[in-house]
């Protein structure tokens, strides 16, 4: 395939324009001109036009798909609805969420905003949760990861890629983007470099190493992630603390207190920052910390498997699919109070305690539990 782009404007005769024209020996800024050869035939998902500002990504986008296939994912969004009411109104719920979790916009309180109040990393991803739902057969997308930080732009990139793939198998998407940094990221099936003209098909690139470093601790972290976290709830008792930590930055935190219930520990305030959401880092983290104690190096020393309940859609199917993990527990719908509220009524007749009038449970939150129980031989 032969890419042309011959743009033309009015050549202008100003004096202002005159002027410019005399003093850098410009004859004219009126034409713009660039001629790519690139074989697009064939099975591909991903293709990426990078280059610099100016350098004729975009209307080398309308060749590849036509105009009317550029996609700006700041565009259609109901300023008075949250974003999980906007993106596929008559999709499925659980796709929707998914795809904003699958692109790394797990903080469940943003899925409740409307996007002109996100910040612009959830925007980004926010955008590309709803071209995932929308699974078009063929969309460009125009300043991909252009107004978010860099390392957004790399994790976001991941996601998207990841989610892509497996989302929308026979789809093709083009991403147009002045950053060099994120084609490691991306891996896409094929690259216009639109400032040195070279197309590039089929080289295979290796994603940069996530080291996750974990360490032990205890709860004076949490005050980190506590923001991003979607209860509001009191630190379990007896907990012991750990956070994960990828290139010098807090990435994940996780209590583990003795799961009074059953000869285990359960896992609770599972926190993955934003910046590193849809990399894999967040569960790689929690199968650590239960292989953790699952080896007895644990509290006690003791070889006890690790129970962990979350509402999350995303992190539910990630462990059903885990071979880790097996499913123990699903409550669809809200608890009886009643057991809970006659427990704490006979407590405070024995404290000084007052006010206590309800008790714990009756959420609609459907709670589904499971077990690490690790590598089977």
């Amino acid at each position: 395939m032969n890419i042309q782009v011959h743009n033309k404007v009015s050549d202008f005769s100003t004096y202002r324009a005159a002027r410019v024209k005399s003093l850098f020996n410009a004859e004219n800024g009126c034409n713009f001109d660039l001629e790519i050869e690139a074989d697009l035939s064939g099975d591909w998902q991903i293709g990426v036009v990078v280059g610099p500002s100016g350098s004729g990504k975009t209307s080398i986008g309308k060749v590849i798909f036509g105009e009317n296939l550029i996609h700006d994912y700041t565009q259609g969004w109901e300023p008075n609805k949250p974003i999980v009411d906007c993106i596929a109104p008559a999709g499925d719920f659980n796709e929707v969420t998914g795809s904003l979790a699958g692109v790394g916009l797990g903080d469940v309180p943003s899925w409740l905003r409307p996007f002109h109040v996100l910040s612009n990393g959830e925007q980004f991803r926010a955008g590309l949760a709803r071209i995932l739902c929308e699974k078009p057969r063929k969309v460009v997308v125009d300043e991909f990861t252009s107004v978010v930080d860099r390392q957004i732009a790399r994790i976001g990139s991941l996601a998207f890629a990841k989610s892509w793939r497996r989302g929308n198998p026979g789809g093709q998407v083009v991403l147009l983007t002045p950053h060099y940094d994120v084609l490691d990221w991306i891996q896409p099936d094929w690259i216009i470099d639109t400032k040195t003209g070279h197309f590039e098909r089929g080289c295979l690139r290796r994603r940069p190493p996530m080291e996750l470093e974990i360490l032990k601790t205890d709860s004076r972290y949490w005050r980190y992630f506590k923001p991003h976290y979607y209860l509001n709830l009191p630190m379990p008792p007896a907990s012991e603390y750990f956070v994960g930590i990828v290139d010098g930055e807090l990435a994940c935190h996780l209590a583990v207190s003795p799961f009074f219930t059953a000869p285990g520990y359960r896992g609770t305030r599972l926190v993955t920052m934003p910046e590193w959401q849809g990399a894999g880092v967040g569960l790689r983290f929690l199968n650590w910390c239960a292989q953790y104690h699952l080896e007895g190096r644990g509290r006690c020393g003791r070889k006890l498997p690790t129970y962990f309940h979350t509402s999350h859609p995303q992190l539910v199917g990630a462990l059903r699919r885990s071979p880790l993990w097996v499913q123990v527990s699903a409550h669809l719908y809200g608890d009886n109070k009643a057991k809970s509220t006659l427990s704490i009524r006979r407590n405070r007749k024995a404290s000084t305690l007052s006010g206590v009038s309800t008790g714990y449970g009756g959420h609609f939150r459907a709670v589904q539990g499971f077990k690490y129980i690790g590598k089977q031989s």
